[in-house]
């Protein structure tokens, strides 16, 4: 096995062509975070980002992109906003995920949503997570009547409040594919404050972030196409959404609503209506990722599963992020517990200890 290292915008037509090709001939591997369109995205925002080009007896088996965060820490492309992570490879290529890691130049490779079907690098997972799916590969249809089966009066109630929305604010109709950038400002700034509203880490304030997804809204091919859809009311945006999706494929990414119309579940009829057109242009499921969240449990009707975890060749790089991530994760679990005040207040009690000797 040789591998080389190079940018994204260093591979040339036959090795994008390749890395295709090696996508269309595994199912497993036909999510759009795995696309090269998604790596060269981040690749024009981040000059972090790598490709480890794998060759065997003269051919390229396998793709391994990731980025280079300092000396000793790698991680998956797009680590934070991909939702998928994979090395995309040729079907039978066996691999030593330390010799991979080793030949990047990396001492550790984290990751955290890790397709479970790589059993090679099943020794390196610390946890496996669920992610949600509605699975419409026998139609939408088809789906709709197995989740109306489980949940017929959530279904009812939904198009009871779809139809008042149109009574009381204007037609309802949905776009699948809109290629208004007016429109993606707007879900940018709904998403914004949505994240703002929720005290949650503003992922648009990221430069690197929003370029990516300016990016991929311009991304135009079978293996990654950049996919805003609206649903209005009349002709008021209601909810919005940009996911990214493959022939076979649609996931989900940013979704967003107008908050003042939540009485009318605006957000889960944009799902619905998603689902709808993802299946009629040929997707077998829509992902709607990792997390908890009440509309997954609502929608979902099958499950995937994701894993976190981290490739070592250095021990005590490996040791240091272990503890790191211990730190974190006890950190958080403590401010799930209390509010961020008690938080506050206790980190400053520790600190005031530590200056007087107590």
């Amino acid at each position: 096995m040789r591998i080389s290292l190079a940018r994204p915008d260093e591979l040339g037509t036959a090795e994008l062509e390749r890395w295709r090709e090696l996508q269309r001939a595994n199912p497993a591997l036909r999510n759009p975070f795995l696309s090269p369109e998604f790596t060269l995205a981040v690749g024009q925002a981040k000059d972090t980002a790598r490709v480890g080009v794998v060759e065997d007896g003269g051919q390229i088996v396998a793709f391994f992109p990731h980025e280079r965060q300092g000396r000793f820490l790698g991680t998956a492309i797009g680590f934070g906003i991909a939702d998928c992570t994979a090395l995309v490879a040729a079907p039978g290529f066996e691999w030593d995920p330390a010799a991979l890691v080793r030949g990047c130049g990396l001492p550790v490779w984290e990751f955290d949503h890790l397709i479970t079907e790589q059993s090679a690098f099943a020794p390196h997972h610390t946890l496996r997570v669920p992610s949600y799916v509605m699975d419409v590969s026998n139609g939408y249809e088809a789906y709709l009547a197995e989740r109306t089966a489980v949940n017929g009066g959530l279904f009812k109630d939904l198009q009871r409040r779809t139809r008042k929305l149109g009574r009381e604010i204007g037609e309802v109709r949905f776009e699948y594919e809109v290629h208004d950038p007016e429109l993606l400002r707007t879900l940018l700034a709904w998403k914004s404050s949505q994240y703002q509203r929720t005290r949650v880490h503003d992922r648009f304030a990221t430069p690197w972030i929003r370029q990516v997804v300016e990016h991929l809204f311009t991304a135009k091919t079978s293996e990654c196409t950049g996919t805003l859809s609206v649903m209005y009311a009349g002709e008021r945006p209601v909810a919005l959404h940009f996911g990214l999706r493959s022939e076979t494929v649609f996931s989900g990414w940013f979704p967003v609503y107008d908050t003042d119309l939540g009485k009318y579940s605006v957000g889960r009829a944009l799902w619905l209506r998603l689902a709808e057109a993802a299946a009629g242009g040929g997707a077998e499921y829509v992902d709607l990722g990792r997390g908890e969240a009440s509309y997954k449990d609502e929608l979902k009707n099958r499950e995937l599963e994701v894993a976190e975890g981290r490739v070592s060749v250095s021990a005590p790089v490996a040791a240091a992020r272990a503890a790191r991530a211990a730190y974190w994760k006890g950190f958080l679990a403590v401010r799930r517990r209390r509010p961020l005040r008690h938080v506050r207040r206790l980190a400053a009690f520790v600190k005031q200890k530590g200056r007087s000797g107590g």
